[in-house]
């Protein structure tokens, strides 16, 4: 758990904020514009991974990175500047079936307000015992993401600086929604950075690929993934100095785990053979 600052809050040789902290406060922020939190966590499979959390407060951005037990690398930043959320996964290919060494995915959408705390908020996070293995407090609900349309990674920096540098591996596999679409279009973002995939909801005119049985055919795939811990909301304690009238102030986080699970279209089912019947 993260623990308050109110029991060295009275000292009157502190006079920055705090380090919110996994276990007790240990230690202050003691400045800099990055700060880097390694944290050990189980996934759903049961094995336990080590998530790297590192907060830009410069760029107002958090990243989240960690490997499956697969050996698929995820990386999520939350671009709260420009208000974007990037998911990227690097999947291990199958040689022997023709695949590249990895294939990356990218799914862009719009990053909501309270999905995660503030970049400098993440900056102050300290742990006290790296070794323990965090168990989120909340875990939410799978949500259901269509990708209806491709992004062009070449003039994708309208819609975050950070997309280049994630994306750049999965430049004919970079997704995002029709809402998300007309969102940005009604914000001034150039059009041409869309381009419309083949109809996906609805009726699809596409079978799923895990019932498609030639490789080469178009198809309908899925791609899910968990953020198994991170961040979620700041927590507020009651000040107990009578003279502050009640005021509050940041104690501690609250952990979440929430499931993501996208569709889109595939020009071929080799470029979906994870979504396979067993």
């Amino acid at each position: 758990m993260f623990a308050s600052c109110s029991s060295v809050a009275s000292a009157p040789i502190l006079t920055r904020p705090c380090a919110l902290v996994l276990g007790v406060v240990v230690l202050l922020l003691t400045g800099g514009l990055g700060s880097e939190l390694r944290v050990r966590v189980r996934l759903s499979d049961g094995l336990v991974t080590e998530e790297v959390l590192e907060a830009d407060s410069e760029r107002d951005s958090i990243t989240l990175e960690f490997k499956q037990g697969d050996g698929t690398l995820i990386t999520f930043v939350a671009d709260f500047r420009q208000e974007v959320k990037i998911f990227r996964a690097l999947i291990l290919g199958e040689l022997e079936r023709g695949q590249n060494q990895y294939q990356a995915l990218c799914f862009i959408s719009r990053l909501s307000r309270n999905e995660i705390i503030p970049s400098e908020s993440m900056a102050r996070l300290r742990q006290k015992n790296p070794q323990a293995i965090r168990l989120a407090e909340e875990r939410r609900g799978l949500e259901q993401f269509p990708m209806s349309a491709a992004v062009n990674l070449s003039r994708a920096f309208q819609l975050s600086s950070h997309i280049h540098n994630m994306c750049s591996e999965a430049q004919e596999a970079i997704y995002t929604r029709e809402a998300d679409v007309k969102h940005w279009l009604d914000k001034g973002v150039d059009g041409s950075i869309f381009q419309v995939l083949p109809h996906t909801t609805e009726e699809p005119s596409f079978q799923a690929c895990h019932s498609t049985k030639d490789l080469w055919q178009p198809c309908l795939c899925t791609y899910s993934l968990r953020l198994e811990w991170y961040p979620c909301l700041l927590k507020y304690c009651r000040s107990r100095d009578p003279t502050a009238k009640g005021s509050t102030y940041k104690c501690g986080i609250k952990s979440c785990s929430k499931g993501y699970h996208f569709t889109y279209y595939v020009p071929q089912k080799q470029l979906c053979l994870w979504d396979e019947e067993t």
